[in-house]
């Protein structure tokens, strides 16, 4: 989200992919079929001739009704979290070129990379700001809170635009959203860089982080609705390591950049023509066929002229000629099971829901999974990976920011191995090995500031152990945790609590450090977060449930009651 955004959700690849046999044929938009499964598969109910869908907050994309298949309920996606499938049981593969899904992904996908950079980009923008011989500027003695409102800013324009645009996201469109994401990346970017004095700075990390929570929002969901449904999971997968790529641009970029006068104006004013380019590929791209069916059934236009540009825009997306048939048969398919969808959803659940009955335990184990994803220290370890290699006695600058770039790709490397193994090993396996290890490395680094303090390498060995540990546990699990764990009829406002309950404790983290670590020293800052860590390890041994194998239904039926 925040994210961790960051991150959440390389494990669609295993979803997409380990879970799902074979199937001769999917269409990327799905209908009802009446015929249950005759064997159990991972992630699809069983039970039921319909099952109930919440289209409005869900962006998995329909696929076509075939005799012998089954619907799955959904995953809501609106916050950032891939949906589960809705592949028919006995369908062919969608034919499709990989070259035209390129620039659909790619494009949405930037606004992850540049969520990323901003958190690799901070850690030596940090140094660089308040050197007296670098920062060039007659403000660089900034106090520890100033210091956390730079840091934090733009998570607090996350957190705000995540806010705004829950109730709007409809209404916007993703191609809309992650144009004005753009926009306000390349205005934050732009504004950060020629900041003349502390105000100006502020207002466009805040700027910024506006651009964020748009993104965060849009980019999943139009990757999800617009590309062929049996390599959804990978894009989204891809997507979230994009936002890995960029923090380790943002560390390359730092590093490379560190030494200049003024050098934290070029590593945030760096993402602007990153920014550009995100927005004009936007423009160039259609809308989402499966959010104009949506807006026509709603009644928000004309029912034929939404149609013919949701056949357009599915024309534009494959490749096709303008119009042609195979596109006008898929929409024409959709258009019916939106419809049947849209008559059989009842209500879409109130907020008050989530705190009652089995949504209060799922929301328990939900948010406190991505509450303890922050407040265990991992904004701070990131944003201030280069201050702390510098404490830790690489006193060149150059130095710190270089073996961030090697924190980076380690986090990289750890990001392929989550993929490969959640699903293999199990949820709680993960977690809780990955829990204990955050705990050690946050002791380690106690230790360091405390005991070991002539052997710097202990800090980067921590900050390792850190990031390893993060990315096999929190990282991916806890929003897959979220995605799985909420009941169908709250699981829009759920997830939608999640995310701001993630990017509220990001920013408050990201902003207490420096105060924090000035108040109580690095070693018992960092003595706390390990506690902090084995409390989350007891929350999670006690309260988080092994969901892995298990159908939606079979989560609310046997996890939830």
């Amino acid at each position: 989200m925040a994210c961790s955004a960051t991150t959440q959700l390389l494990l669609n690849f295993e979803l997409s992919h380990s879970h799902q046999p074979k199937r001769p044929y999917s269409l990327p938009l799905c209908s009802f079929i009446k015929k249950p499964r005759l064997s159990p598969k991972p992630f699809f109910s069983q039970s039921k001739d319909y099952t109930k869908i919440n289209i409005f907050s869900s962006p998995s994309l329909f696929s076509r009704q075939k005799p012998g298949s089954h619907v799955a309920a959904q995953s809501d996606y609106s916050s950032g979290e891939e949906a589960e499938s809705l592949l028919p049981d006995s369908a062919y593969q969608e034919p499709f070129s990989w070259s035209s899904v390129i620039l659909p992904f790619l494009f949405p996908a930037l606004g992850g990379l540049l969520f990323g950079y901003d958190i690799g980009a901070t850690s030596g923008a940090t140094i660089s700001l308040q050197s007296p011989e670098l920062s060039g500027t007659t403000w660089f003695n900034l106090s520890a809170i100033q210091l956390g409102l730079v840091v934090s800013g733009s998570l607090y324009g996350a957190l705000l635009g995540s806010l705004l645009v829950y109730p709007i996201a409809d209404s916007l469109g993703r191609r809309r959203e992650l144009l004005i994401a753009a926009l306000l990346y390349v205005l934050g970017g732009v504004l950060t860089a020629f900041a003349p004095g502390l105000s100006v700075l502020l207002v466009g990390r805040l700027l910024y982080g506006l651009g964020i929570g748009l993104a965060m929002h849009g980019a999943p969901l139009y990757i999800a609705e617009t590309c062929p449904s049996q390599i959804r999971g990978t894009l989204i997968s891809l997507k979230e390591l994009f936002i890995v790529l960029g923090i380790l641009l943002g560390y390359f970029v730092g590093s490379f950049q560190i030494n200049a006068v003024g050098g934290w104006r070029y590593m945030y004013g760096c993402s602007a023509p990153v920014a550009l380019l995100m927005g004009l590929g936007m423009w160039s791209l259609p809308p989402s066929p499966r959010w104009l069916i949506l807006r026509a059934v709603q009644g928000k236009g004309s029912l034929q002229e939404l149609k013919e540009k949701a056949i357009l825009a599915l024309s534009k997306l494959r490749g096709r000629a303008p119009g042609d048939a195979a596109s006008e048969k898929q929409i024409e398919d959709t258009l019916i099971s939106v419809k049947s969808a849209y008559m059989e959803q009842e209500s879409e659940g109130n907020i008050l829901e989530v705190f009652q009955g089995p949504s209060l335990k799922a929301f328990i184990i939900g948010g406190g999974l991505v509450l303890f994803q922050q407040i265990t220290g991992q904004p701070s370890v990131l944003y201030y990976a280069g201050p702390i290699l510098q404490s830790a006695g690489f006193s060149a600058a150059a130095d710190a920011t270089r073996l961030s770039v090697v924190v980076g790709l380690f986090k990289l490397l750890m990001t392929w191995i989550a993929v490969a193994k959640v699903d293999d090993l199990g949820r709680r396996p993960l977690l809780i090995g990955g829990v204990g290890g955050i705990a050690l490395s946050l002791f380690l680094l106690c230790a360091y500031y405390k005991f070991l303090g002539e052997f710097p390498y202990v800090a980067v060995a921590a900050l390792l152990l850190y990031v390893s540990c993060y990315q096999i546990s929190f990282g991916p699990i806890s929003w897959l945790m979220v995605s799985e764990i909420f009941p169908l009829r709250t699981r829009g406002k759920g997830i939608s609590l999640a995310v701001l309950t993630n990017f509220g404790s990001n920013a408050i983290v990201t902003f207490a450090f420096s105060p924090l670590k000035e108040l109580l020293g690095a070693e018992n800052l960092f003595l706390l977060f390990g506690g902090i860590a084995l409390i989350s390890l007891l929350f999670v041994a006690l309260y988080v449930p092994e969901t892995k194998g298990l159908s939606l239904e079979e989560i609310e039926s046997k996890i939830l009651k």
